[in-house]
């Protein structure tokens, strides 16, 4: 194993413009384990949206510093053994320890530093010290377009539930951004049988989402954009429309127009001023400025920002459901001094939180066979097992119809605490019987019940003020460690700071081995996360601690009760 000065010295490193990941029973590692994640940071790749940038997805979320360190970490991970620990600094292998055969594989830590700031940030990576982790790009657990999806489902789900009349039939979303997230959008709505209108700058990206199956049609304008959702939501007929337009204009344009939709939301890459488009700018032309001239770009982004949030501003007033979907406009504008930057509540806080106080979140798993009868096998076993809760089978009911593969079979369901874990021992069990081909990695996005900290998203308006505690993901990458996880990666990101997460791989290979992991693994991952909320004031949280904990080796301490509060003396 090379180390880190090596590595930089060496020629430099060949430049791949696509990666496959293997399927099949090959086996280039040293175990399962090892070919599993080679296979996942391979499928990051295979499903990356600029993968000759090694750029996985959100505008600069990388799955590897630099091509030198890319080569390294799938020629550490082929040597590695089976008692043995990769040890990765922001997207580059620095070292291998002898631990032991229950440890985790592989851990990461990215993008973490003190004072965070961009400049600061731009600075490091321009030194070639770091990279943007985004969520799951770093720990290469991305599994494409999908990876959010449920989770747009589920929120926009509960906008119609709490804002129009329980349906989105009939009812029409504008939206923006159709990269590597956003593209997800128009189908999400479609699938609850709504039309969406969801406009991008970049005529690429659109067509790579029209191409997989996440959107229906292209309009050739705005005009005919809203004639076919207005045709389409009076004969209460799903559609998926896309429009090339930046969304600062197209937002505007809708208004002065006098159109109103039922829901506004936006997944553009707010989150990354360099990676927002301003308004005037085609995608070429903003590749070519931020090269010339970053900290004008930065400006220009920012100014556009605060244009389209006063747009969804504009529509909140007039009455339409209108939520930021975590890519941290609102942040942006306020630091760039918008006085009513936070007026649109975020989509966790308003539509998404009851299902983390049951450790409910986008759990995923992976076929590494690449075999698309294991994934069916799979969603047969979810309606079997959870027959009795709506939330799983509703959702792998409409997903196994409307929902592309993307690279290696996969597939994102909320399952909750307990769930989670009588799920992976039963995969583990079908895949020692032979009825799976392959192993299946466990995963979740960064966005779960217990495995994040970020005051203008995931935690915003918690109930005890407890938003910017960042005890927790610290907490989960601890217990995750202590349960034999197969990855672990702590890391930071959005603003540079504002966000603490933790990413987690666990892998069912057959083994009694991985059934021992999975059982500890899958407890203490979403465990937490009910835990988090409970210690938060959720009465929910603590009734699935107490009623489900028991069985879940989780003790309710007693400090919960009433009498046994401390307060600020205490």
């Amino acid at each position: 194993m090379e180390d880190a000065v090596t590595i930089e010295a060496r020629p430099r490193a060949q430049v791949l413009t696509s990666v496959r990941a293997q399927r099949g029973p090959g086996l280039r590692c040293r175990g399962w384990k090892q070919e599993t994640l080679l296979r996942m940071l391979e499928n990051n790749m295979e499903v990356a949206e600029h993968p000759e940038r090694l750029v996985i997805y959100g505008g600069i979320g990388k799955c590897a510093r630099n091509w030198e360190s890319y080569h390294a970490l799938v020629r550490a991970l082929m040597e590695l053994e089976n008692d043995e620990t990769l040890v990765v600094q922001s997207g580059m292998p620095v070292a291998v320890f002898r631990t032991h055969r229950l440890a985790p594989r592989v851990v990461m830590a990215t993008t973490n530093f003190v004072r965070p700031s961009w400049p600061l940030f731009w600075e490091l990576q321009d030194r070639n010290l770091t990279m943007f982790a985004q969520y799951t790009a770093a720990p290469w657990e991305y599994i494409g377009t999908q990876g959010v999806i449920q989770g747009t489902f589920e929120t926009l789900r509960s906008v119609g539930r709490i804002h129009l009349g329980g349906t989105l039939e009939g009812r029409i979303l504008l939206c923006a951004g159709m990269g590597g997230m956003g593209g997800n959008q128009p189908r999400a709505m479609t699938m609850l049988g709504g039309v969406a209108i969801c406009c991008d700058v970049d005529e690429r990206i659109i067509r790579r989402r029209l191409d997989v199956g996440y959107a229906d049609v292209l309009a050739s304008s705005l005009d005919e954009a809203i004639d076919l959702a207005t045709a389409a939501a009076g004969r209460r007929e799903p559609l998926g429309i896309t429009l090339v337009g930046n969304a600062v204009d197209v937002f505007e344009d809708c208004l002065l127009r006098g159109f109103r939709p039922d829901v506004v939301t936006e997944m553009t890459p707010a989150h990354d001023p360099l990676a927002y488009i301003p308004s005037g700018m085609s995608a070429q032309e903003a590749e070519r400025e931020r090269v010339r001239d970053r900290e004008g770009y930065f400006r220009l982004a920012r100014e556009s920002m605060v244009r389209q949030l006063s747009a969804m501003n504009a529509y909140s007033d007039q009455g339409v459901a209108v939520f930021e979907y975590g890519n941290q406009i609102r942040r942006q504008c306020q630091e760039h001094g918008m006085a009513d930057a936070m007026r649109i509540p975020g989509f966790v806080a308003a539509y998404l939180r009851p299902l983390f106080l049951e450790g409910r979140g986008p759990f995923r798993w992976t076929c590494v066979s690449g075999e698309p009868a294991d994934l069916a096998r799979l969603d047969d076993l979810v309606l079997e097992m959870f027959a009795d809760d709506d939330i799983p089978t509703r959702w792998i009911s409409l997903a196994r119809e409307h929902v592309p593969i993307e690279g290696l079979p996969a597939r994102v369901c909320y399952l909750g605490f307990g769930q989670r874990k009588r799920f992976g021992l039963a995969v583990n069990e079908l895949i020692r019987s032979g009825e799976l081909q392959g192993p299946v990695a466990f995963s979740r996005d960064n966005l779960d019940s217990g495995s994040i900290i970020n005051p203008t998203f995931e935690t915003e308006n918690m109930p005890d003020g407890s938003d910017v505690i960042s005890d927790w993901p610290y907490l989960n990458g601890l217990l995750n460690a202590s349960a034999m996880c197969d990855l672990i990666a702590i890391q930071a990101n959005y603003a540079m700071g504002d966000s603490v997460h933790t990413g987690v791989t666990m892998i069912a290979d057959g083994s009694s081995e991985a059934e021992l992991r999975l059982e500890a693994a899958l407890t203490v991952d979403s465990g937490i996360g009910v835990v988090r909320h409970a210690q938060s004031g959720y009465e929910r949280a603590r009734e699935v601690a107490e009623q489900v904990g028991p069985g879940e080796g989780l003790r309710v301490p007693l400090w919960w009760t009433p009498e046994a509060t401390f307060g600020p003396e205490g």
